[in-house]
């Protein structure tokens, strides 16, 4: 089973990869580049601190918390345990690949920018008001793409980036339950979200 597992992962990761033209490249770069997205992080921040006023006292490092979570969870104890090698470093993959932005690291599993991307996304879905359907639709697109150009560009296997996308929603809606508890304990109006 797993080795079926792994001959899927390996010909997802080509046949991915195999779609590279240098416009794509280019884009794929600019969706994994997480120095990219600090300028929207930085709307995000004051956009959530005018919507959610004093709440976003709790909102926001509770946010900045999952995503903290996720990424040292997925950096720091799986991807050291599973020890599983990125495809741009796999011996059967490796020659064959497109390595647009490089190999990274040795070891994959699991994606961190899946991880990541998930936990800032799912967190704010749930976190934003109804009437925010599109914005919302929006940032699981943004997740979305992120792990996909992992992929493209040969970082991580599908079940890396799917692995890292339930982490962080995980960890997401944990974090979210926590704002609740402490926005329903601490505010007397029912909180945003």
């Amino acid at each position: 089973m797993i080795e079926h597992l792994q001959e899927l992962d390996r010909w997802l990761v080509q046949s991915a990869n195999d779609a590279a033209t240098p416009a794509f490249d280019r884009l794929m770069i600019f969706f994994t580049d997480r120095l990219v997205w600090f300028p929207a992080y930085f709307v995000i921040i004051v956009a959530l601190a005018y919507l959610f006023e004093r709440r976003a006292l709790l909102l926001l490092p509770l946010l900045g918390l999952s995503v903290a979570l996720a990424d040292g969870i997925s950096s720091r104890f799986f991807k050291p345990y599973f020890a599983r090698l990125r495809p741009c470093h796999d011996p059967e993959l490796s020659a064959t690949l497109n390595l647009a932005n490089g190999c990274g690291g040795q070891f994959g599993f699991i994606s961190s920018h899946a991880a990541n991307a998930f936990a800032l996304a799912v967190f704010l879905c749930l976190a934003l008001p109804p009437r925010f359907r599109v914005a919302k639709a929006l940032l699981l697109a943004w997740a979305a793409l992120v792990s996909f150009s992992r992929i493209y560009l040969a970082a991580h296997y599908p079940t890396d980036v799917v692995a890292g996308a339930l982490l962080g929603s995980l960890l997401a809606w944990g974090c979210h339950r926590l704002y609740r508890l402490g926005a329903a304990r601490w505010w007397s109006s029912p909180a945003t979200g």
